[in-house]
């Protein structure tokens, strides 16, 4: 069996000499694993593609039970991304996020199609790498069936919550002063400005996901509380998180003299 589908790289593991095993999500077939023969030896004509945050076409043939790779033609390498330390790092976590929401053998449109507009907005948007972080593991949650719940206060039901917060674990937006109805748990903090976006993000158009500006403040509190509940809804962390989070922490030096 032949398939021929557009597809990106999640994830790439060498194997044996000249090998590697690829995870791709492909617009027909969803998330697949492929071995890719040769492709780490001199010359090999499928070497472009076969590389971690490509988009490129892919011929597989399936044996046994089995996939590998047989031609590729990469359309976008987002070398915007591969040239800037921090947004490669930012890049990896949005495919092992991807990775880990997508089923294997299963279609999944909008999820791809979230995760290559994120990757085009670090490749070519000029915007801050939280905004582009926020919207993406908001809404790529939402598509995985972690939505939460923005539309009132889920405990008093009042249209636009007071001091708003979203509790990770009930996975809903409430009031602060309603924080005490509510389990225990972790609540994190939005601004008004911040839960408006969240909703934009959430329920607006693919191709505006990232129209929303935000302050400083209230751009943190979005991508603050978008991290936690990622890692509270999926109950695990991300290595790849970890090292973006390295290389971008700036300390506060304090002057005691």
């Amino acid at each position: 069996m032949h398939l021929t589908t557009n597809a990106l790289v999640l994830r790439e593991v060498n194997y044996k000499e000249s090998d590697k095993i690829l995870t791709l999500l492909t617009e027909e077939e969803g998330k697949l694993t492929v071995s890719a023969h040769g492709c780490r030896k001199k010359g090999s004509p499928i070497a472009s593609a076969c590389q971690l945050l490509v988009w490129g076409e892919f011929t597989l043939y399936e044996f046994n039970g089995l996939w590998s790779v047989k031609e590729t033609a990469s359309e976008r390498l987002f070398d915007g991304v591969r040239d800037d330390l921090e947004k490669v790092a930012l890049a990896s976590y949005f495919v092992e996020v991807t990775e880990t929401l997508a089923e294997e053998g299963q279609p999944e449109p909008g999820l791809l199609a979230v995760t290559l507009n994120c990757l085009h907005a670090l490749d070519k948007l000029h915007l801050p790498l939280n905004q582009v972080k926020a919207a993406f593991e908001w809404r790529s949650m939402a598509l995985a069936g972690y939505e939460p719940q923005i539309e009132h206060c889920g405990v008093c039901g009042r249209p636009e919550p007071q001091e708003p917060q979203v509790h990770l674990g009930e996975g809903m937006v409430h009031c602060a002063s309603c924080r005490d109805k509510l389990r225990e748990g972790v609540s994190m903090p939005l601004s008004t400005a911040a839960l408006a976006a969240l909703r934009h993000i959430t329920w607006g158009p693919r191709k505006r996901l990232l129209s929303f500006r935000l302050d400083e403040e209230g751009l943190k509190k979005l991508s603050d509380a978008s991290e936690a509940y990622v890692m509270t809804r999926l109950e695990r962390g991300f290595r790849t998180l970890d090292f973006y989070k390295r290389i971008t922490y700036k300390p506060t030096f304090v002057n005691r003299g």
